[in-house]
């Protein structure tokens, strides 16, 4: 018998709307992928069932798992980013329900919102264990304990009924050397054919955006940005690397064998510590490897000296979390940044040949109207290559989730709302604007400026008049809102 399917869950026409066809990323689950590694090592037999990049139904998600027959079904709840996870609840929760009317099979749901949200999720959804915390060890223990005698008051982190009270295990603590549990990923597990890359990652060469692949080099973050959710499985803010040799040793795998050009490095903050990043860029060069690589960054801890060589390495593209124009309104970013400074330091990146994606938050506690409109102006300015325009959001396991509940703000009413392009969306007010207000501006920016003749003009210097044409086409997709009918 299988020891173990994962499933990694998706709804493309739910969460992203029209955009989901053949505009948005398709991305490899590297975590779901990692986990299934780390067991194959320890002797389990493992299959992943991709049911958002082979965008199957709950149904036919159900029948591959009868065909399998495994004695244990992992419904890990990630995404493209820390927020993705909570807006893939309810597909997720889908999957559990239709699988579970037919199959006595075990499920075990993890991810970021299952190890925020607990036994929330565990009396909510229709699975027998949640994990809190990371998942290598718990479920290496888990599948041991189905095996033997079932104490499953043995395994680190595990939330379960026991004579139908809810019962949790002390989170194991994190885990020191990510390379033991991180190795080499087991590729051949996943259909590479079906993975996209972003649609401007390739504005170099827009017709070939597959195959496309994304990799941690680390877990976490050190930063504490009240929006942000991504330490909810670790319970603090830090953040531990893999060895720079096993990453440049998976990346050559991956171009060698299975063609891969497009690649994200996943790291909430890649462009951080200087002695990581640059081994592995300077490992790239070594081993004369032809990536077409992004990356996220901060505006503050880029190193203009460093450039030349990044680019060198492939790194096209960085992503840099600019937020907001007004430093008081700014949560993550340095307060002593200014316009000036982020204007200055974009123009550095641009000038060594790297394209740079400008990310903006509408709606951060302290915004008003005149705050947003003065980041919108200055997004126009700067001019980025790309730009993603946010509402603030109170993603569970971030502050901003203990703030709204404490204060009674109105969240979504199911999971989907939390996505930024889903139809019921229901962001945050601020103190002084509606969500409303923040949604409605939302939308007018990104048509305000992806439709600016002089964004138009420079994507059609850069990149070719097929690019533009592409975001002319690509703009005339409107969003649908319920709070805005």
């Amino acid at each position: 018998m299988l020891d173990i399917v994962f499933i990694n869950p998706g709804d493309r026409k739910v969460i992203f709307q029209d955009l989901g066809k053949d505009i948005t990323a398709i991305e490899p689950p590297y975590l779901t992928l990692s986990f299934a590694t780390y067991l194959e090592t320890k002797g389990f037999s493992v299959k992943i069932i991709d049911a958002n990049a082979e965008n199957i139904s709950p149904e036919e998600t159900l029948e591959r798992i009868k065909v399998l027959n495994p004695s244990l079904i992992a419904l890990m709840v990630y995404g493209s980013q820390p927020s993705a996870s909570t807006q893939n609840m309810t597909i997720a929760g889908k999957v559990a329900t239709t699988i579970k009317k037919d199959c006595n099979i075990p499920i075990v749901m993890g991810g970021l919102h299952p190890s925020a949200l607990p036994n929330k999720t565990l009396q909510e959804e229709s699975v027998d264990f949640v994990i809190e915390g990371e998942e290598q060890i718990p479920l290496e223990q888990l599948l041991i304990q189905l095996k033997t005698n079932q104490d499953f008051s043995k395994v680190e982190g595990l939330w379960y009924y026991d004579n139908n009270i809810i019962k949790n295990n002390t989170k194991g603590k994190l885990i020191e050397n990510l390379d033991e549990v991180m190795p080499i990923a087991n590729w051949d597990l996943l259909s590479m054919e079906k993975y996209r890359a972003h649609n401007w990652h390739c504005f170099d060469d827009i017709e070939n955006r597959s195959p496309y692949a994304a990799i941690y080099t680390s877990l976490g973050c050190p930063y504490k940005c009240t929006f942000c959710c991504i330490n909810a499985p670790f319970g603090k803010s830090t953040i531990r690397y893999r060895s720079p040799k096993i990453i440049v040793d998976e990346l050559e795998i991956l171009q060698k064998k299975y063609g891969i050009k497009n690649i994200k490095f996943i790291d909430e903050m890649f462009v951080l510590n200087e002695s990581h990043y640059m081994t592995i860029v300077d490992l790239i060069i070594e081993r004369n490897l032809d990536f077409n690589i992004w990356c996220y960054a901060r505006v503050d801890t880029v190193n203009p000296t460093t450039l030349e060589k990044i680019k060198k390495a492939g790194i096209n593209w960085l992503a840099l979390g600019i937020e907001s124009a007004d430093p008081n309104v700014r949560d993550g970013a340095s307060k002593k940044m200014r316009v000036k400074d982020i204007k200055q330091r974009v123009k550095l990146i641009q000038n060594a040949g790297i394209h740079v994606i400008g990310n903006y938050i509408f709606g951060l506690r302290d915004d008003t109207k005149e705050s947003m409109q003065e980041t919108l102006t200055m997004a126009k300015e700067l001019n980025c290559e790309f730009a993603n325009f946010y509402c603030a959001m109170a993603y569970p396991g971030s502050p901003l989730y203990t703030i709204s509940l404490n204060e009674k703000l109105k969240l979504p009413e199911q999971w989907t709302g939390y996505s930024q392009h889903s139809y019921d969306i229901q962001p945050l007010p601020s103190k002084y604007l509606s969500a409303k207000e923040i949604l409605e501006f939302r939308d007018n920016a990104f048509h305000n400026y992806f439709e600016d003749k002089r964004y138009l003009n420079m994507l059609e210097l850069k990149f070719g008049s097929e690019v533009k044409k592409y975001m002319r086409e690509i703009t005339k997709t409107k969003l649908q809102r319920r709070i805005l009918e």
